[in-house]
């Protein structure tokens, strides 16, 4: 039998075909740009991943390409861009999935979050935005107050994110976002004070299991870019029992039922508040941390509900026995062509079994620096606690530096377009 991948993150593919192996099926691959799995696919044993080169965006030749694949058991995904057509195209061929219109629901931020406001679940709804700057302006002010966040409702990557705290810096933002092509439409919602994190999680027939808490840090505004992340956080057990019965009534409510979720939320004074949800596994390295501290493919539980069965990681006991880790985002400074890095031969020297994962290769045009699509790479690092291990990667990772080759796009110059991967690193 057969399991397909409509697209995946760029890290756990090699996981994911090893699980499906170990449930009795092959797994294939749909892309419309293997590279951007490169180092996912240098990895993999000859004959572990079958790749499908198809337009992905066309859904009549993803159809196609899906009708050719024998005996075809299951279809996952673990991406925004691409969840909606998964879910979609998962109904139309009889397999187990989610429900589409709660797909459809989960991609527009906007909805979710008046959703949960309205069950009291949420401080406040979105704030839509008219077009026109002034309306807008006054929109914000009248809807949120200040300060605020203004996103993208179907933004992913921390693309089109503007944290405003002004009138001026409000004005600029709209400015910003006005110049920019969004996938879905701009709203506003109030600023949260606190730390970010995200609920790691794995959900049955309603039930939710709380795999983790995972932190992250991001960048100093006013940009909004993530940094580093550290799984698990020894958050005290009354906390922590509070945070998976918030995240499970916030997913019972928004209709995710089934399947991994990782939620984005701020531990404020008042206790969790929701920034989003992302019906699937976290992105980056976050599911290589989940199946380290876990001691166990976790990926195995995504093929089970692509099948239909109920996932093992739902029973039994969950102790955290593996080692916890810490990785870092390496971004260029600058937008430009990467001939590569200085430093990586340096990070078999730091503690913490340090690894190196990179997202882009020599060639490979940065196109933009704001966002995780300027990441060119992550340095992973082990310890017995998130805390050390987040050092520890924070240490290494200093040692690497991305190198532009000579004579390549300065910001203001053009650079060769190149592929660009969704969701998040």
């Amino acid at each position: 039998m057969t399991i397909a991948a409509l697209e995946s993150l760029s890290f756990g593919l090699a996981r994911t075909a090893a699980a499906a192996t170990a449930a009795g099926h092959r797994l294939y691959l749909l892309t419309r740009d293997r590279s951007v799995y490169r180092h996912e696919l240098a990895t993999l044993p000859d004959g572990a991943l079958s790749v499908v080169d198809v337009d992905t965006f066309d859904e009549a030749a993803t159809r196609s390409a899906l009708a050719a694949l024998p005996d075809l058991a299951g279809l996952i995904n673990t991406t925004d861009t691409w969840s909606v057509p998964a879910a979609d195209l998962a109904a139309e061929f009889g397999l187990p999935g989610p429900d589409p219109a709660t797909v459809r629901l989960l991609r527009d931020k906007s909805r979710v979050r008046d959703l949960l406001h309205g069950q009291g679940l949420s401080r406040s709804g979105a704030v839509r935005l008219p077009p026109d700057p002034e309306d807008a302006t006054a929109a914000v002010l009248r809807g949120t107050g200040l300060p605020a966040v203004l996103k993208d409702s179907a933004g992913t990557s921390s693309r089109d994110v503007w944290v405003v705290r002004d009138k001026d810096t409000l004005r600029a933002a709209l400015l910003a976002a006005a110049q920019q092509t969004l996938a879905g439409e701009l709203f506003a919602e109030p600023f949260l004070a606190g730390p970010l994190y995200s609920a790691e999680t794995l959900s049955w027939a309603g039930d939710t299991r709380l795999l983790g808490v995972l932190s992250r840090q991001t960048s100093r505004e006013p940009l909004v870019r993530e940094e580093a992340a550290a799984f698990p956080v020894a958050v005290p057990h009354g906390e922590l029992t509070a945070i998976e019965d918030w995240v499970g009534r916030v997913l019972y409510t928004a209709g995710h039922h089934s399947g991994f979720a990782h939620v984005e939320f701020i531990l404020t004074a008042e206790g969790p508040e929701l920034v989003e949800i992302n019906r699937r596994i976290g992105g980056a390295l976050v599911g290589e941390a989940l199946c380290r501290s876990l001691r166990t493919n976790v990926y195995e539980a995504m093929i089970s509900v692509a099948l239909g069965h109920r996932p093992g990681l739902m029973g039994g006991p969950l102790g955290h026995t593996g080692p916890a880790s810490g990785f870092v985002l390496v971004y260029a400074e600058r937008r430009g062509v990467l001939a590569g890095w200085r430093g990586l031969d340096e990070l078999a020297g730091y503690p913490g079994e340090v690894r190196w994962y990179p997202t882009k290769a020599p060639g490979d045009a940065v196109q933009h620096v704001d966002d995780q699509r300027g990441c060119t790479g992550m340095v992973l690092a082990e310890a017995a606690t998130a805390e050390l291990a987040l050092h520890r990667a924070l240490s290494a990772a200093g040692s690497v530096c991305p190198v532009l080759a000579t004579g390549a796009a300065t910001a203001d110059g053009p650079v060769p377009e190149g592929p660009v991967a969704d969701g998040e690193p």
